[in-house]
């Protein structure tokens, strides 16, 4: 998204890389593979007995970098000295909260996604030319202890990382079949189990948490409509609940056979952004988070993922996600507003999204 004067990155539009081994691990089975994947002008242009050759050769290096157990960090960097801080004061949230109200009042939008953004100032040891990697695999070490989550991630690239707790995914294909996993719909866990038993039951007999993800709910099914054969898009699974460590979420799934001209481009077009972090309808909520978010988001709310040679795809969606980029480290969360929303506790709600975060930095 452009717009607003500054984001933690000079080109957000997008970073690729092409990886020619991967090592894939089956959490399920335990079984660990390790795949040669050359470009395919390679294929074009090079015999095939000396890819052969060099795939062995590639494979056997990597199995014996892999093999054995790995040496354990000698010296974890200390994250003790490093803190959140807010870039917007509670009451100018709730301001935009409201603006934004008046926006769904007078018929441009039904609901939106406003995001609110917390600076990390790493310890100067981070910004002096030490190890900045060994901080953020720490942090992101810490972050899969205390809030492990399906879409995490940690990715490198010249001028950003991203530390990744994702719980969210924006679209999957395989075999041509595609599906989207929207989450909408959030309570705080509770401080045990018949208080998490309530608060689910509070989350699901909610009307405006319903309302909302049922809109949501429609957009994506529109959204796979558009590249999905006619009549093969279904809700398989809808308002279910999945729990987070400091939170829990509804979700539903949609999905549906790719038509036979659409591409996996052509998917994700047409899904990108995802309607959970935009709202409805998604360009005019753009339009407005714009004017109102004082910062550009960035990464933020963007995907990362993977893109096979062979069409398959699985992208996240990019939240509870830490941006280090210029020697500072950003964490944006939002919250759905609608009508009926009280914007004192859509605020509230972002901050149960980061507490993973913070949590992370409080162990010892």
């Amino acid at each position: 998204m452009d717009g607003p004067p500054f984001a933690p990155t000079k080109d957000t539009s997008a970073r690729r890389k092409l990886y020619d081994i991967i090592t894939v691990v089956d959490h399920r089975t335990d079984l660990l593979r390790i795949i040669f994947c050359p470009p395919m002008e390679r294929f074009l242009e090079e015999p095939r007995e000396k890819l052969y050759r060099e795939g062995l050769d590639r494979l056997t290096e990597c199995e014996a970098k892999l093999s054995g157990r790995p040496a354990p960090l000698k010296n974890p960097p200390s994250l003790d000295q490093m803190a959140f801080h807010p870039n917007q004061t509670r009451d100018a949230y709730l301001d935009r909260v409201r603006r934004c109200q008046e926006y769904i009042a007078a018929g441009h939008i039904y609901q939106a996604n406003l995001s609110h953004r917390f600076t990390l100032q790493p310890p100067s040891a981070y910004n002096d030319g030490a190890d900045r990697s060994s901080y953020e695999q720490e942090l992101y070490r810490r972050l899969q202890a205390v809030n492990p989550s399906p879409f995490s991630g940690l990715i490198h690239f010249d001028d950003v990382t991203l530390i990744s707790s994702s719980p969210e995914r924006l679209v999957r294909l395989h075999d041509r079949q595609a599906d989207t996993r929207p989450m909408a719909g959030t309570r705080p866990r509770g401080l045990d189990a018949p208080d998490d038993h309530r608060l689910i039951g509070e989350l699901l007999s909610s009307e405006k948490e319903r309302a909302e993800h049922l809109m949501l709910v429609d957009l994506e099914r529109n959204d796979l409509g558009r590249v999905c054969r006619f009549g093969s898009v279904q809700v398989d699974e809808f308002m279910a609940i999945e729990q987070y460590s400091h939170v829990s979420h509804i979700v539903s799934n949609i999905s549906g056979a790719l038509k036979p001209d659409a591409t996996p481009f052509d998917l994700i077009q047409s899904l990108f952004p995802g309607g959970t972090i935009t709202g409805v309808p998604k360009i005019r909520c753009m339009e407005i988070i714009e004017e109102l978010e004082p910062v550009r988001r960035g990464p933020y709310t963007g995907s990362f993922g993977y893109i096979g040679w062979n069409g398959d795809l699985d992208l996240n969606i990019v939240i509870r996600t830490l941006v280090w980029c210029g020697g500072k480290g950003y964490l944006q969360v939002g919250a759905g507003i609608v009508a009926d929303s009280d914007p004192a506790k859509e605020y509230e709600e972002t901050l149960q999204k980061a507490q993973a975060f913070f949590s992370a930095l409080q162990q010892t």
